[in-house]
Formats: structure tokens, C-alpha cells, sequence
């Protein structure tokens, strides 16, 4: 069985600098039936004006997915890292036993969107690691963070693809047994069956076997691959 979310039935943290939706529980939203799904902990798309951003805080022990869709956003963090992250591209951490960053819009003009992923790692106390890639686009889903090392190394059971779509094309992606499958659409309008998905909306399943996607105008998609248990 496939459930479908809605994009406006999720969270909203709105203050002067921030427009953030959560797919689910975080900070000041919270819903019980809302707490992550499988090994997915954290799905924020944020909104952040020129010259804001997230002042340097701490993490520890989860998988931080960055991917931004409109703008820049720029990186430092208690390794010495320094970066701009801009559309096609994407940033991941292993905050691991414990690293400090920022994440701030340089722009003075143009607000950056992104989205903020968080995964659960499969081992807890690791050394700290930050890497940045251009995703190169040459498949309909690149496989983009994996354990095995895709485009980018994550330390967790889960893999992450990107697919940029254009009107028209389709995508068929087939869930592994004993394994999950959650699709957040980052931009554009799919049709997944009799279904219509937007900007913000997501489907996840838990059975396996084909799900076949087509955009009905340029999209971008974001699929997780995730253990059945966690």
C-alpha cells in the first residue's frame, strides 16, 4: 500500500529570516504519528533570506543531507571546511561523535531554498567527515548517498537518489523486498497513478515492486531507500 502526503499537512516554523516546512517532528512542531519514518529522522525545506542563516551550532551522531535548491548557501564547520553550496549539488556530514557548523544565505539580494535531510547512522561515536559534489545528472535517479558510496559516503542504512525530470519523462523505481521506499517531491507536479503530486507532497510504501512516475511539468524528486526496520 502507498500513502500519499500532502504538503500542507506538514509542520511550519515562520519567523523573520526562516520559512521552514518538516515532513516531520522538529523543533516546536510535533506530531506523535510524525516522528521520522524508518531510518529518515529529519525532511526540512527551508526558506532563508539574504543575509540569515543558522549560526554555528552543534550536532552529533546523524547523517546531514543537504541539497539546495534555489540560491546558495555557505558551509563552515569545526573541521576547518569552508564552502558554497548551490543548485545541483549536494553536501553531506557524519556529525559522528560531534562537529560545530554554520549554514548562512551570502547572497544580499536572493534568498537560498534547500532542503535539510538528517538519517539515522548505523554506528554512533564516529570521526566527524564533510564532503561536497556536483551531482553529475547522467541517470533518471542518481544514486547520490549511499553506505557503499555513491556519489557521496553516508554511515547509515539508507541510499538517497536524485531525479531531475523534465515535462514528460518518466521514471520507474522498484522497492527492494524488505525494504522501504519514502519520495519527497522537491519541485514540480508527478503523476503516480491516478495521483497528482506537487511541490512539498510525498508518497512512502512499504511493499515492494515497481512505482512508476511521470512529470507533468520539470520536476525534482528525491527517493530514499530505507531498512524496513528502524
Amino acid at each position: 500500500m502507498i500513502n500519499f502526503l500532502k504538503a500542507e499537512e506538514r509542520g511550519l516554523t515562520k519567523i523573520g529570516w526562516l520559512s521552514s516546512r518538516h515532513s516531520f517532528s522538529f523543533g516546536e512542531f510535533y506530531d506523535p504519528s510524525r516522528m521520522g519514518w524508518r531510518g529518515l529522522r529529519v525532511l526540512n525545506d527551508d526558506h532563508v533570506e539574504p543575509g540569515q542563516g543558522f549560526g554555528t551550532h552543534p550536532h552529533r551522531d546523524m547523517e546531514i543531507i543537504s541539497i539546495v535548491l534555489a540560491g546558495q548557501l555557505e558551509h563552515k564547520d569545526s573541521l576547518g571546511n569552508g564552502s558554497i553550496l548551490g543548485p545541483g549539488e549536494i553536501q553531506v556530514m557524519t556529525a559522528g561523535s560531534g562537529i560545530t557548523h554554520s549554514e548562512w544565505n551570502p547572497s544580499s539580494t536572493e534568498p537560498v531554498h534547500f532542503l535539510q535531510i538528517w538519517i539515522q547512522p548505523t554506528e554512533r561515536g564516529l570521526a566527524p567527515t564533510w564532503e561536497q559534489k556536483k551531482l553529475r545528472k547522467a541517470e533518471p535517479l542518481e544514486l547520490a548517498a549511499a553506505p557503499e558510496g555513491g556519489l557521496t559516503k553516508i554511515n547509515a542504512d539508507a541510499r538517497v537518489y536524485v531525479g531531475e525530470l523534465a515535462e514528460g519523462d518518466s521514471v520507474t523505481y522498484e522497492t527492494p523486498r524488505d525494504r522501504n521506499t519514502y519520495i519527497h517531491i522537491a519541485s514540480g507536479r508527478l503523476g503516480a497513478g491516478t495521483t497528482v503530486l506537487g511541490s512539498g507532497d510525498a508518497m512512502q510504501t512499504t511493499e515492494f515492486g515497481p512505482i512508476y512516475l511521470r512529470a507533468l511539468e520539470a520536476s525534482l524528486i528525491i527517493v530514499f531507500d530505507l531498512a524496513a526496520k528502524g
